[in-house]
C-alpha cells in the first residue's frame, strides 16, 4: 500500500510539473494551426480540458496575452464544433450561449469567451454600452483589465460568410496583426460615396457601437485605416450574411 501511494505521488508530481511547463499561448496557436493543416487536435483539446484557472491566470498576465490566447481558442472551437455538426448553426442563439468548451476547470460558451473575457463582462445585447450585473469568479480573473480593444471584432470568426477570416495571433505582435486584419477586412466590407461622403460598412459597427465610440467613432476608424479618403459624414451598415462558411483562413505576413 505504501509503495502504491509513493508511485501515485510520483506521477501526480510529474503531472503537475509538466502542466506548469505548458505554454498556453503556444497551445492555442498550435491548436489553430493543426486545424488549418487538417491535422489532429486531440492533444491540444486534452491540455485545455486539464488546464486550471490558477495556471491560466498566472500565465496570461497582460491583455495582449489574454486576447491572443482567447481569440485563437474561440476561432479554433468554432471551426471544430461546426465541422463536426453544421446543424448546430440552425439555432445560432443556442450555439453561442450553450456551454461546450472545457477549459480552466470550467465549461464555457462562445458568449462567455467573447463577451465575458475579451469584452470585459459586457452584456451581449446592449450595443456594447452595458456591463453584466453578475460576473463569476473565473470571468473576473480571466477577463482583460483595460479598455476593450475594438479590433477584436475583426479577428473573431463566428463561422458566417460575413465574418472576418481566421488568423493565428500572438501577444508579441498583436498590434501589428490586428491592424493588418482590420485593414484587410474593412477594405472588403466598406464602400464610400465621394459625392454624398457616406460610407457603408459591416454590421459589426452597429451591433457593438459602444465598443467603437458610436457611429462617429466608426467613421474615424475608417479614416484612420485609410478605408475612406475622408471622414464620412454618414455611415450605413450592410446586412450580415449568416451563411455558414468554414475554412476561411488568412495568413498574416511577417
Amino acid at each position: 500500500m505504501k509503495k502504491f501511494l509513493l508511485i501515485l505521488l510520483f506521477f501526480s508530481s510529474t503531472y503537475i510539473f509538466s502542466q506548469e511547463k505548458i505554454n498556453y499561448e503556444s497551445v492555442s496557436q498550435q491548436f489553430l494551426q493543426n486545424i488549418i493543416d487538417k491535422k489532429p487536435v486531440d492533444k491540444q483539446v486534452y491540455i485545455l480540458e486539464k488546464s486550471r484557472l490558477k495556471e491560466l491566470v498566472n500565465q496570461l498576465k497582460t491583455d495582449h496575452q489574454k486576447i491572443a490566447f482567447w481569440v485563437n481558442i474561440y476561432n479554433a472551437f468554432i471551426q471544430i464544433s461546426l465541422t463536426q455538426n453544421p446543424k448546430l448553426y440552425d439555432n445560432r442563439g443556442a450555439f453561442f450561449s450553450n456551454k461546450r468548451i472545457k477549459i480552466a476547470g470550467e465549461t464555457l460558451s462562445f458568449d462567455d469567451i467573447e463577451h465575458g473575457i475579451i469584452r470585459k463582462s459586457r452584456m451581449k445585447i446592449s450595443l456594447g454600452y452595458l456591463r453584466k450585473w453578475f460576473r463569476p469568479k473565473w470571468e473576473r480573473k480571466l477577463r482583460i483589465n483595460g479598455d476593450i480593444d475594438w479590433r477584436i471584432h475583426f479577428a473573431l470568426n463566428c463561422g458566417a460568410k460575413s465574418c472576418p477570416p481566421v488568423a493565428i495571433y500572438s501577444s508579441k505582435n498583436l498590434n501589428k496583426e490586428f491592424d493588418f486584419m482590420t485593414t484587410e477586412y474593412l477594405k472588403e466590407q466598406t464602400t464610400y460615396n465621394k459625392v454624398t461622403k457616406a460610407a457603408k460598412s459591416v454590421a459589426l459597427f452597429s451591433w457593438f457601437r459602444g465598443d467603437f465610440n458610436g457611429k462617429s467613432g466608426a467613421c474615424k476608424i475608417l479614416k484612420k485605416y485609410k478605408i475612406t479618403p475622408k471622414e464620412a459624414k454618414k455611415i450605413e451598415f450592410k446586412n450580415y450574411n449568416w451563411t455558414l462558411l468554414l475554412g476561411n483562413f488568412r495568413e498574416i505576413p511577417n
